[in-house]
């Protein structure tokens, strides 16, 4: 083998190994990243989640209001007709 053609032997294997190093970083960063992207998406989805159980109580609430004013509301229909039974048999 000439000089020549290990001078080019040498310069290929070191170009190989800083691709390879090259190589090795980016699978590294896109190892980092995709571990980053989950740790994201974990911390929206759970806070998400977080809010939801800290605001169960006042929408429990709010629904039994809402539950309550129904049946109030459906109690008052039952007591106009009540009174409208009354007003017919007085009547008769």
């Amino acid at each position: 083998m000439s000089p020549e053609e290990k001078e080019l032997l040498k310069r290929s294997v070191a170009l190989a190994e800083e691709n390879n190093d090259m190589l090795r970083g980016m699978k590294r960063s896109m190892r980092l990243g995709r571990f980053m992207t989950l740790v994201y998406w974990l911390f929206i989805i759970g806070s998400a989640v977080g809010a939801y159980y800290l605001i169960q109580p006042y929408i429990n609430l709010l629904t039994d209001t809402v539950g309550g004013a129904k049946g109030s509301l459906n109690g008052l229909k039952d007591i106009s007709g009540i009174i409208d039974n009354l007003k017919q048999q007085i009547g008769q």
